[in-house]
């Protein structure tokens, strides 16, 4: 088994698509243990709308190539699409932060709202 950390958010929707990447989340993770959810103000100058980011530790046996894919499938069936992106809407962002040892989106772990939910695992 594999450790994991995964970060989940929305801007669009957001309670509704959490929700709906969690249940998708218990389905290809073990343990589960998710943060409360917490609110922020969005960055940069085209994402206009609030988002509501929480994160998830839990075990894999999927490689983080494999992890990686299931989360863009997931994200694709919530519906996320380059399109919508580009107009600053954001149903769901599904990003793996920790797999084992390793760090991936080392910019998001400086961010405060991150820094803040791991106290909360």
């Amino acid at each position: 088994m594999h450790h994991v950390l995964i970060s989940l958010a929305s801007n669009h929707e957001q309670k509704e698509n959490l929700c709906k990447a969690r249940e998708a989340l218990t389905q290809i993770l073990s343990l589960p243990k998710f943060t409360p959810e917490q609110w922020t103000h969005p960055m940069g100058k085209h994402f206009g709308r609030f988002y509501i980011n929480q994160l998830v530790s839990a075990e894999t046996t999927l490689s983080s190539e494999d992890l990686t894919s299931r989360l863009k499938d997931t994200e694709k069936s919530l519906g996320r699409t380059p399109e919508l992106r580009r107009h600053g809407i954001v149903p769901i962002d599904l990003d793996l932060l920790l797999y084992d040892d390793k760090h991936f989106h080392l910019q998001d772990w400086e961010r405060s709202y991150i820094k803040d939910l791991l106290q909360l695992l």
